[in-house]
């Protein structure tokens, strides 16, 4: 049955909007956006990217926050160990003491025992500092002189007595005073009777633990006074945090200053042999063919070039002599040596990017080749550039770190992390202290930039995001 139909009114109302609208699950980021949000899911090299803002703080405003000469020296606080700020009590200027002799007693034994007993009754005369130790005994029957040693713990054996002081000229001196280095420590010293020749089998020990001590004209010189300061007095004395060195130096203001040494050289280098690296295999790796085989041999050939002879030459041509800072030669070889593998990078992503349909189309509008490498090719090698020098940082600082340890980089008295390493060796199973934090900053460095590299490498390449 065929019948017309006529369409109405209500047939072309619109539709209800019965259908929700498509949502979009992820705005749309630029690469770099992208890249940064990324590198915010890689802990690891978040929490890198945190330790380098907190280095170049401690580098640049460390010194307005801790105000201390890291030349300064400190003879009574040589080599001490980090610790909390301390209390000295004032003291006279020292005054020469003559100790205690009996007269009614023989300088010379009368007999030569063969078993000389052991003094007794071994105290201290006055108050124990850091200034002096005064010591005195009873005397012993057959002693013709007294030896006097001492330890930083309780000797054992009769052979364990620890550091020869000194030997008394008789039997009737019966008294002894040590300032030698001495430390808010406790020390064991001990004293062992001799007939004039011998010593004896026998010793007596005893403890003593030093005040910390300091003179009037000390205090004042480095304005630790107040006005109603008097001799007995305790008064706050300068606190070292990480301890002295060898010399009485601030360990934290000469890391201050030393990374102020390494970090310039560590940075500075790498951006500049890097930035040269770029232009060098940009350009080589844009115009290809007989030019870009003649660069890539030379490159070769700068590889081949031993790194530790040119710096021997360039401290030589510098007139640098042994003793003196090698902070420009050792700038000169890493930024004339360094850049080979940066060009080889950047010329590869370059062979990649120049066949591409946007630099056909920029050619064809006219763009003349020095602006295609400048202005499209070089920029979308970015990625690789910021890797390539996140990792040259830290070979660099490790370069510096090892020139100056083995005596060819940065001397003394300039700090470095790698000339205090060198310094800290010379007393590391005494002191580790002065080894330990120029190491541990090193260490730090180098693991802070190499894991933000392996971030960066991940952030940065563009495959990952299609994967995500």
């Amino acid at each position: 049955m065929n019948q017309s139909y006529k369409p109405t009114k209500e047939d072309f109302q619109p539709a209800a909007k019965s259908v929700r609208a498509e949502q979009i699950s992820r705005p749309s980021l630029s690469y770099w956006q992208d890249a940064w949000r990324r590198l915010k899911k890689n802990t690891r090299a978040l929490i890198s990217l945190y330790i380098i803002i907190g280095l170049a703080l401690f580098t640049l405003a460390g010194p307005f926050l801790w105000n201390v000469d890291p030349a300064l020296q400190d003879l009574n606080q040589i080599s001490q160990a980090p610790s909390w700020p301390k209390q000295a009590i004032l003291v006279d200027p020292y005054q020469r003491w003559g100790g205690i002799v009996l007269d009614n007693f023989p300088a010379e034994p009368d007999d030569y025992l063969d078993i000389i007993p052991a003094p007794t009754n071994l105290r201290v005369v006055d108050v124990a500092t850091t200034k002096r130790v005064r010591i005195t005994w009873d005397p012993v029957v057959g002693a013709g002189g007294y030896s006097v040693y001492r330890n930083q713990r309780a000797p054992e054996t009769i052979n364990d007595l620890g550091l020869p002081l000194g030997v008394t000229d008789g039997g009737n001196e019966v008294s002894f005073e040590d300032r030698l280095n001495l430390e808010q420590r406790e020390y064991f010293y001990s004293i062992v009777p001799t007939d004039g020749f011998d010593e004896s089998d026998t010793y007596i020990t005893l403890v003593v633990l030093p005040d910390l001590a300091i003179t009037m004209s000390e205090a004042r010189e480095r304005n630790l006074l107040a006005q109603d300061t008097k001799l007995g007095d305790s008064i706050a004395i300068e606190f070292h945090p990480f301890g002295t060195d060898y010399l009485g130096r601030d360990m934290l203001a000469r890391l201050m200053e030393g990374a102020q040494v390494s970090l310039f050289i560590g940075i500075f280098a790498p951006l500049l042999f890097v930035l040269f690296g770029i232009i060098y295999g940009g350009f080589a790796g844009y115009f290809g063919g007989q030019f870009d085989s003649l660069l890539m041999r030379f490159a070769d050939f700068v590889v081949a070039l031993p790194f530790l002879l040119f710096m021997i030459l360039f401290k030589i041509a510098f007139g640098i002599g042994p003793g003196e800072s090698g902070v420009m030669p050792m700038l000169l070889a890493l930024v004339l040596l360094g850049w080979p593998s940066t060009a080889r990078l950047v010329r590869g992503q370059v062979l990649q990017i120049r066949e591409n349909a946007f630099i056909e189309a920029a050619r064809l509008l006219g763009a003349k080749d020095h602006y295609l490498i400048i202005r499209h090719i070089i920029p979308n090698t970015m990625g690789v550039i910021l890797v390539t020098l996140t990792f040259a940082v830290p070979s660099a600082i490790f370069t510096e770190a090892f020139l100056s340890f083995i005596g060819m980089g940065v001397a003394p008295p300039t700090p470095s992390w790698g000339s205090m390493c060198n310094e800290g060796v010379k007393t590391m199973l005494s002191h580790p202290h002065e080894l330990f934090f120029p190491a541990l900053f090193i260490s730090i460095t180098v693991l802070a930039f190499n894991l933000l590299g392996d971030g960066l490498t991940e952030a940065l390449d563009s495959r990952m995001r299609s994967k995500e």
